[in-house]
C-alpha cells in the first residue's frame, strides 16, 4: 500500500470570497463570508483569499474578521501593484496566525497597455510592489495577471524580478481561461528550468474553465512542478467559473495512482460546504455537475442500476460518503418527532441549538402535513429557506391567493407585512408570478431590476416542493434571494421578498460602498 504521507503536498488555496464572489450576483453577506470562511478553514484549506480588502469598506471588514477568527487556514488578501492597495490588505490580514499578501500586475500586452507601462517600466513597478509587500509580511504571493498570454521570455524576467524581491509563492493565472493542459504544464516546466530561484518557492497554478478545461489544466501543471491549487466550491467564479475545488481534490484522491500527491482536505465536508455556498450566493449547481451535483451518483439506465446493485464499483468510481453525501435517504413523515429531525440534521451537516430546532420543527411539521414523504433535499430546502427567513423580517409574506388558468386575467391577492404592519392589495400581470410580484411592488414600491427567476424541483413528484431562486439589481446593489415550497408561486414571491430583505439591508448599512465592488480593474486571474 502506498504511503500517502510521503508524497509531495499539494497546497489547496481557495478563493470563493474572492474571485468566486466576482461572478455577478453572487455576492455574500458579512456573516455569511464568515461563514464559509470557518467551512473552509474546518474542511482543511490551506490559504483562504478573504477579499480584497481596498474594493469596499465591507470587503475590508469582512477580510479583517476573517483573519481574526481563522483557527488554522493561512488567510490572504488580495491587492493591485500599488503601495496603497497593498497597506490596506496588510491592514486586513496581519490580525491572523498566518497571513499573505497577495499582490498581483498584468504581464500580457494586452494588460500591460491599461496601465501604459513598457517592459522595463512593469519590471521596475514589480520589484517595488513586491518588496513592499514583503517588507510588510513574510509571506507574500505575486500573480503575473495573464500569464498564459505573456511573451514567455518576458515572464521568466518578471518571475524572476518577484522572487528575488521576496515573493514566496509565484501564481500562474490563466485569465480568460485560454490555455491547454499540455500548455499549462509547459510554462511550469519553462519556469522551473529557466529562472534562478524558482526551486526555493511554491508555483501555483489559477485556471478559469472558458473553454472546459480548468480541472485539467490545474492538475496538468501540478503534475510539472506546480505546489498550490488556487480554486473554488461549485467552481464559483467569473464568466464560466474557476477551477472547482471539489474536482481537483477529488481526482487527485481517486487517481493517486497516476497523480501521486496527497491535499489536507476533509473530503466528507465536501458536500455540506457545496449546498451551503449554493445557498448564500444564489447559484445552483448544476444536476450533472462533477462530484457535487445531484445526478453525480444516481443511476437510471437498467444495465447501469444492475450492475451497482451487484457491484457498486462497476459504475461508481468513488463513494457518496467520501464526499460527505448521506447513502441512506430515508424519509421521514409527520410522526417523526424532534430528536429523529435532529439526528437527521446533523447528518446533513447542521447542528441546530434547541431554539432553532423548534422553530424548524414547526415548519418541518407543516410541511409534512402537505407532502407524505419528506427526502434529505426536502430538508436542505427546508433550512435554506429558515435561513433567508432569519436574515430579516422587514417584508413578511402573511397571504397570497392567486387565479389563474387559460380563462379571463391572472389575478393575484397578497397581504404583506412591512415593518410590522399589514398591507393588503390586488393585481393583474402575465402569469401568476407576474401578478403577485407586481403586488409586491406596489405595496413595497423600489427601483430594484429582477435580473434572475430560477425554479428547481427539489425532488420528484406532484407534492415535490419547489426551491426559487431571485436576484436583483439596485444602483450597483445585487441581492439574492431563496425560498422553497409545495406551492411553486408561494415560493417565488418569498424568494423574491427575502431578496429584496437583504436589499434593505445594505441600503442602510453606514459603511459608504459596503458590498459594492468599486473597484474595476480587480481580477488578479
Amino acid at each position: 500500500m502506498t504511503d500517502k504521507s510521503a508524497q509531495p503536498r499539494v497546497l489547496i488555496f481557495d478563493t470563493t470570497l474572492r474571485d468566486g464572489e466576482q461572478s455577478p450576483g453572487a455576492t455574500m453577506t458579512h456573516d455569511e463570508k464568515l461563514e464559509i470562511a470557518a467551512l473552509l478553514d474546518e474542511m482543511g484549506v490551506d490559504i483562504i483569499e478573504a477579499g480584497f480588502p481596498i474594493a469596499s469598506e465591507g470587503d475590508f471588514a469582512a477580510v479583517s474578521e476573517i483573519a481574526k477568527n481563522a483557527k488554522n487556514a493561512t488567510i490572504c488578501g488580495l491587492a493591485r501593484a500599488n503601495f496603497k492597495d497593498i497597506d490596506r490588505c496588510w491592514e486586513a490580514v496581519k490580525h491572523a496566525k498566518s497571513p499573505r499578501i497577495h499582490t498581483f500586475i498584468g504581464t500580457s500586452p494586452l494588460h500591460r497597455a491599461i496601465p501604459n507601462l513598457d517592459m522595463d517600466q512593469m519590471a521596475e513597478r514589480i520589484h517595488e510592489t513586491v518588496t513592499h509587500a514583503r517588507n510588510l509580511c513574510d509571506n507574500v504571493q505575486w500573480s503575473p495577471m495573464d500569464a498564459t498570454r505573456t511573451e514567455p521570455d518576458y515572464l521568466c524576467r518578471v518571475v524572476e524580478i518577484a522572487i528575488k524581491a521576496g515573493a514566496t509563492t509565484i501564481n500562474i493565472p490563466d485569465t480568460v481561461g485560454y490555455t491547454y493542459p499540455r500548455e499549462s504544464a509547459k510554462i511550469i516546466q519553462m519556469l522551473l528550468e529557466r529562472v534562478p530561484g524558482a526551486d526555493q518557492i511554491i508555483f501555483a497554478t489559477h485556471c478559469h474553465n472558458d473553454l472546459g478545461m480548468a480541472t485539467a489544466n490545474a492538475l496538468a501543471a501540478v503534475e510539472a512542478g506546480a505546489r498550490q491549487i488556487e480554486c473554488t466550491i461549485n467552481g464559483l467564479g467569473e464568466r464560466a467559473g474557476n477551477t472547482a475545488l471539489e474536482e481537483v481534490v477529488m481526482a487527485l484522491r481517486v487517481r493517486n495512482d497516476i497523480l501521486p500527491f496527497r491535499t489536507g482536505i476533509d473530503t466528507t465536508k465536501i458536500m455540506n460546504i457545496s449546498r451551503r455556498v449554493s445557498q448564500v450566493s444564489g447559484f445552483p449547481v448544476q444536476f450533472n455537475k462533477a462530484i457535487v451535483g445531484k445526478n453525480a451518483f444516481l443511476h437510471e439506465s437498467g444495465i447501469h442500476q444492475d450492475g451497482v446493485l451487484k457491484n457498486v464499483e462497476t459504475f461508481e468510481i468513488m463513494r457518496p460518503e467520501d464526499i460527505g453525501l448521506q447513502a441512506k435517504n430515508i424519509a421521514m413523515g409527520k410522526h417523526s418527532g424532534r430528536a429523529a429531525l435532529r439526528a437527521k440534521l446533523r447528518e446533513l451537516g447542521y447542528d441546530l441549538a434547541d431554539n432553532q430546532l423548534n422553530d424548524v420543527f414547526v415548519r418541518f411539521k407543516a410541511l409534512a402535513d402537505r407532502k407524505k414523504e419528506i427526502y434529505d433535499d426536502d430538508l436542505l430546502a427546508l433550512m435554506a429557506d429558515h435561513a433567508a427567513n432569519t436574515e430579516s423580517d422587514y417584508l413578511v409574506v402573511k397571504r397570497l391567493r392567486v387565479i389563474c388558468g387559460t380563462d379571463g386575467p391572472q389575478e393575484a391577492e397578497l397581504t404583506l407585512s412591512i415593518d410590522g404592519v399589514d398591507h393588503s392589495i390586488d393585481a393583474t400581470g402575465d402569469g401568476p408570478v407576474d401578478a403577485a410580484f407586481n403586488c409586491v411592488k406596489m405595496l413595497f414600491p423600489h427601483k430594484a431590476r429582477l435580473q434572475l427567476y430560477q425554479v428547481h424541483a427539489v425532488t420528484e413528484g406532484t407534492d415535490a416542493q419547489a426551491t426559487v431562486s431571485v436576484r436583483i439589481e439596485e444602483e450597483g446593489r445585487i441581492a439574492t434571494g431563496q425560498s422553497a415550497d409545495t406551492d411553486t408561486i408561494v415560493a417565488s414571491v418569498k424568494a423574491y421578498v427575502n431578496a429584496l430583505n437583504r436589499l434593505i439591508v445594505r441600503r442602510t448599512k453606514s459603511a459608504p460602498g459596503d458590498d459594492v465592488k468599486q473597484v474595476k480593474y480587480s481580477d488578479a486571474g
